[in-house]
């Protein structure tokens, strides 16, 4: 396998999971402010 090769996957690999959990985050954030019972301190 080509040195090249693999250090893009590798880097897709660590972009998609940041992106699935920045997704996940603002998704999280956005649904406790939504709900009644959370309130901020």
């Amino acid at each position: 396998m080509d040195s090249g090769f693999f250090s893009h996957v590798v880097l897709w690999v660590i972009g998609g999971i940041a992106t699935i959990g920045a997704i996940g985050t603002v998704g999280a954030l956005f649904t406790m402010g939504r709900n009644a019972g959370y309130k901020k301190h």
